[in-house]
């Protein structure tokens, strides 16, 4: 235990620190789209598709959507399902889209419960900023993997997530996964 403070770090309070300053920029919404509806400039949900399957985290592609890794999991093994189309509420899908989200998630929770024995699953959609959508202006649906106890202290007390995978690791061990499915 460390009991004493470095030099311009505060006062010793006998309290251990798990330090991430990458986070910074997502908490600041560094390089995020406004949220507008019409912004696609820099809007990473537009540009993932143009990437390549790994350097994208992509597993899958269909005919309107795709699934890929969030890049700020709550779990590992945290996908999303997206429509190539810059759209921002699931209302202006048309039926065929629809189709394939639901085609696209029923598929992910299969993959993810074979390649990672999940438990459950969290699914949904955040619709607008004030109901929590990080990128509003473009649609994804989460898909959430969950294991009994995977909430442990470090989220709850020391607001710190640990993942036990990188998110690579993760991506290549589900998309063989999904080919076999």
């Amino acid at each position: 235990m460390n009991d004493q403070a470095p030099d311009g770090v505060g006062e010793p309070d006998g309290y251990e620190r798990l330090w991430t300053p990458h986070r910074m920029a997502y908490i600041k919404g560094e390089g995020k789209p406004t949220g507008d509806d019409t912004d696609m400039e820099g809007c990473p949900f537009c540009e993932i598709p143009g990437l390549g399957d790994v350097d994208g985290l992509i597993i899958a592609r269909g005919e309107s959507m795709y699934v890929v890794m969030n890049k700020f999991p709550y779990n590992s093994g945290h996908l999303m399902v997206v429509p190539f189309r810059h759209v921002p509420d699931y209302t202006e899908l048309d039926a065929d889209e629809v189709a394939e989200m639901g085609s696209l998630t029923q598929r992910a929770m299969r993959v993810i419960r074979a390649a990672m024995g999940a438990h459950g699953f969290n699914i949904g959609m955040n619709q607008g900023q004030v109901a929590g959508a990080g990128i509003a202006g473009h649609l994804h649906q989460h898909v959430v993997p969950r294991w009994g106890g995977d909430s442990n202290f470090m989220p709850i007390i020391g607001r710190t997530k640990t993942l036990p995978q990188l998110l690579a690791d993760t991506r290549d061990e589900l998309a063989a996964a999904w080919k076999e499915e």
